[in-house]
């Protein structure tokens, strides 16, 4: 009976985490759309609710700690416990990038971005999806697919580096668009930050089927 009691905690641990997941996923693609219809009201709200976030990954970690303190789990369980608190420290921060797009939309006020939105939207579609990969993974134990997320993480950077250019370009061309060059700047380095966030969670995903930690696709740098 201890142990039923024990992986129901378990399954819903995980369970919270997806939820948590969830709550990001809108929360990124709320904080793009306030930023493409220059919606400053939506910017705003996106901003006062990654308190709900942050809270949510509190609640996560106290219970993991929790659990290891009174349950003694083996070693499978711990790491999905350890697991846990790292993918959710992870989406947290995830939580904070939107934020912080969506407070650089308020910077920019009333004001148009300097060119239209085209690489930064793909920057955030395909840091969307790897996120929701990640939590796939997750979910299925699946090593493969953790891979794969990581390896995607070069089309983000690939995305990163056309944005960086074009608006080097502008900056250059125009130096009184300099400011507004680089708010998009901004925007690209939260979302290019939110990928790399989402190759930490596959990591964690390989730790928990393998019992290693690895640092996959750490070549590149």
């Amino acid at each position: 009976m201890v142990r039923e009691g024990f992986d129901r905690d378990l399954t819903q641990l995980q369970d919270e985490l997806l939820l948590l997941g969830g709550m990001v996923e809108k929360t990124i693609a709320r904080a793009m759309d306030a930023l493409r219809r220059r919606d400053l009201d939506a910017s705003r709200q996106v901003v006062k609710e990654d308190d709900i976030i942050d809270q949510k990954r509190f609640d996560l970690e106290e219970r993991c700690i929790q659990l290891i303190a009174t349950q003694q789990p083996l070693a499978g369980d711990l790491r999905i416990l350890i697991t846990v608190v790292h993918v959710a420290v992870e989406l947290e921060r995830m939580g904070d990038y939107a934020e912080g797009i969506a407070k650089i939309s308020i910077m920019m006020g009333d004001e148009p971005p300097l060119k239209p939105l085209v690489d930064i939207p793909r920057m955030a579609d395909q840091a969307t999806n790897m996120l929701r990969r990640s939590l796939d993974a997750f979910v299925n134990r699946d090593v493969v697919s953790a891979i794969a997320v990581c390896d995607d993480d070069d089309k983000v950077d690939a995305l990163y580096d056309q944005v960086y250019r074009d608006l080097l370009a502008y900056m250059i061309e125009n130096p009184e668009a300099i400011q507004r060059a680089t708010y998009l700047l901004w925007v690209a380095h939260d979302l290019e930050r939110i990928a790399d966030r989402t190759t930490n969670i596959a990591e964690r995903v390989m730790f928990l089927v393998t019992g290693k930690l690895v640092e996959h696709n750490v070549s590149k740098y």
